[in-house]
C-alpha cells in the first residue's frame, strides 16, 4: 500500500474547491447561523492533546450551547463518564471542532475555534437546572462557521434508516472489552432508570 505524503501530491487528486465551499464560511454568528445552532440539541464535539484526539458527543434537552455573544458559545459540561478526555484535551490544546446536528435535516454546521475551561460560579449559574450546575462549562471562541454538503447524510440515509435492531448493546460491550468484569445484562436492564437519576 502507497500512501501519500505531501499536499501537491493530495491535490492531484482533486479538483479545485467550488466557489460556494469557500464563500459560505464566516467567522461569527449570524442571524441564520445562530438561528440553526439553537435547534440543535446534539453535537460531536472533537479537541486535540498529547495523548491524541477525542470526539465526545454532547446533548441537551434544548440547545446543546449557549451563545454569550457573536464571537463565543459556551456549552455546559453536563454529567458523564468521568474520564475528562475532552476536558484534558482543551485544558492541554485549545484547538476545537463542533459538528451541529438537527433530527430530520441532512445539513450539518461546523464550527472550529478555541476553547477554554472554567469553572466560573456567573457562568455555571446560567445553565442551572433545579439546583444542579455542570461542573465546568467550555468557552469557545469561533475562528470559523460554515454549513456541510449534505452528500455524507443522504448517502447514509441518516434519518430514514433503523439499523439498530440487532446491534450489541453497552452492558455486552463492556462485558467482552473488560473479560466480564463489568457490564452484562444486568448493566444493560438497569441502565434507563440509572441514566434518568443522573443526566444533569
Amino acid at each position: 500500500m502507497e500512501f501519500i505524503k505531501d499536499i501537491t501530491a493530495l491535490e492531484a487528486l482533486y479538483n479545485q474547491p467550488g466557489a460556494a465551499s469557500l464563500r459560505k464560511v464566516v467567522t461569527r454568528l449570524t442571524p441564520l447561523t445562530r438561528k440553526w445552532i439553537a435547534a440543535s440539541r446534539y453535537c460531536i464535539l472533537s479537541t486535540v492533546g498529547p495523548d491524541g484526539t477525542d470526539g465526545s458527543p454532547r446533548g441537551d434537552d434544548g440547545p446543546v450551547v449557549d451563545e454569550l455573544d457573536a464571537h463565543t458559545l459556551l456549552m455546559p459540561d453536563w454529567r458523564g463518564n468521568n474520564r475528562l478526555d475532552s476536558l484534558r484535551n482543551i485544558v492541554t490544546d485549545g484547538r476545537v471542532a463542533l459538528m451541529f446536528m438537527v433530527p430530520r435535516s441532512n445539513t450539518v454546521l461546523r464550527v472550529n475555534g478555541q476553547a477554554r475551561l472554567t469553572a466560573d460560579s456567573v457562568l455555571r449559574a446560567r445553565f442551572d437546572r433545579d439546583g444542579k450546575q455542570p461542573a465546568t462549562v467550555i468557552v469557545i471562541c469561533i475562528t470559523e462557521i460554515y454549513p456541510q454538503c449534505a452528500r455524507a447524510q443522504i448517502r447514509a440515509d441518516l434519518w430514514a434508516r433503523d439499523d439498530s435492531a440487532d446491534l450489541p448493546k453497552m452492558g455486552a460491550m463492556l462485558a467482552e472489552a473488560s473479560s466480564g468484569e463489568e457490564g452484562g445484562a444486568d448493566y444493560d436492564a438497569a441502565w434507563a432508570a440509572r441514566a434518568a437519576k443522573t443526566l444533569w
